[in-house]
């Protein structure tokens, strides 16, 4: 069995591997070749062109040198050949970069290579303004992004043999290893050699990013401020307009509305995904969005949900509130009280380090669970500082 060894991850791929071995007593290959891509022809979109950016220090809060000699500490620990990064957002905000090449995520299709000597970014050059280019230099290479796979062969290659300390004189060589995460691409364990070569690990830049320093918890705290005083106007509008104006306004109307009011608020730079804006039994769906001439008009006798967020220079935003302009039914408020108390609840917990969000969320769901309740959905999740707020993407077949 074929598969495109860009668009499933090395774990994914070994599973499916050992089932067709059990179950089919075939093997899984990686095609050289991908037939959709030959479908698409010269009719394939173009990948997006658009400049990258870089993202300030008094944004920041650190110079990407320093990210980066962190990242080699932890090559060092790990006595490991080098790493590979194929997460945009790790890239982004590994070298304080940000692109637009992904509808409100402010990220630009990358790899990324360091080792203990070198920092290496593949990307389209042409996207690389002349600022770009001087905050680069002379820390980091650039090399074509098409390069990536090509050069992986001669990466590995290029790892010097050594021996244990600790081994005897007959004791075999062995040479480092290039850890990449365990949700790259297949085609990136297969570049540097297969498994004998790669060490599939929870990315350290992941977990670097994920722990804001002073600078970007302090941006957080201050695009949240003036994105809470935009959903603030944005209500009353809608309260005005739809209530004691009586005007007739649909899901997008209101949700274009509230893109205007972010707009005029300071380092403000776009949507950080679909605005939700939902009425009635819409606002019961998961990630629904309005559609211009497919979508309802904004009931005031109904519950009003707005789920929604922006891109700031300081920051990201995704905020939800469920609002009611009439009197909700004894239903909902007791839902909503629920969901309320749960919040209170998880808010106040009490925990050893080390517990996990797993396990915090039961004191979420609690009090839903008491009267035979739930809801579908994750609890929370986290949002960059600057970058991804709900996705989460990498360079697989892109």
């Amino acid at each position: 069995m074929g598969v495109d060894p860009t668009v499933i991850t090395a774990s994914d791929a070994r599973r499916l591997s050992e089932t067709l071995k059990k179950k089919a007593g075939s093997s899984l290959v990686g095609a050289k070749e991908n037939l959709i891509d030959q479908v698409w022809g010269s009719d394939r979109p173009p990948r997006p062109k658009e400049k990258i950016m870089v993202l300030p220090e008094k944004y920041s809060g650190n110079k990407f040198q320093s990210k980066i000699e962190e990242l080699r500490k932890e090559l060092d620990k790990k006595k490991s050949a080098g790493i590979i990064i194929s997460m945009l957002d790790e890239v982004a905000w590994l070298f304080n970069l940000r692109g637009s090449d992904i509808p409100y995520n402010p990220v630009f299709f990358s790899y990324a290579a360091v080792t203990p000597t070198t920092a290496t970014i593949y990307v389209d050059s042409s996207k690389l303004t002349g600022e770009v280019n001087d905050h680069l230099d002379p820390d980091v290479q650039i090399r074509p992004y098409e390069s990536l796979l090509s050069d992986l062969t001669a990466m590995s290659e290029s790892v010097p043999e050594e021996k244990d300390v600790n081994a005897t004189e007959s004791s075999p060589t062995k040479k480092k290893k290039y850890m990449i995460s365990t949700k790259a691409s297949w085609a990136l364990s297969l570049g540097l050699g297969g498994e004998e070569m790669v060490d599939e690990i929870r990315s350290p830049v992941a977990d670097s990013k994920a722990i804001k320093n002073d600078t970007e918890l302090q941006g957080m705290r201050s695009c949240h401020v003036r994105d809470g005083a935009a959903l603030s106007r944005y209500f009353a509008w809608l309260e005005e307009t739809v209530v004691q104006e009586g005007e007739t306004l649909d899901e997008v109307q209101a949700a274009d509305k509230l893109e205007e009011i972010r707009s005029k608020g300071e380092h403000f730079v776009g949507l950080s995904f679909d605005t939700i804006s939902s009425t009635g039994p819409n606002a019961a769906v998961i990630h629904y969005k309005p559609e211009k001439g497919n979508c309802s008009v904004i009931d005031p006798e109904k519950i009003y949900l707005c789920d929604s967020g922006a891109q700031y220079l300081d920051g990201t935003t995704d905020t939800t509130r469920t609002i009611h302009f009439g009197t909700p039914t004894e239903m909902e408020i007791k839902a909503y009280t629920l969901v309320l108390k749960g919040v209170i609840s998880l808010d106040r917990a009490v925990f050893p380090k080390g517990t996990t969000g797993f396990a915090l969320d039961t004191f979420a769901r609690q009090h839903l669970w008491r009267e035979g309740l739930d809801y579908r959905h994750g609890t929370g999740h986290g949002v960059g500082s600057f970058l991804v707020c709900k996705q989460i993407f990498c360079s697989m077949n892109c």
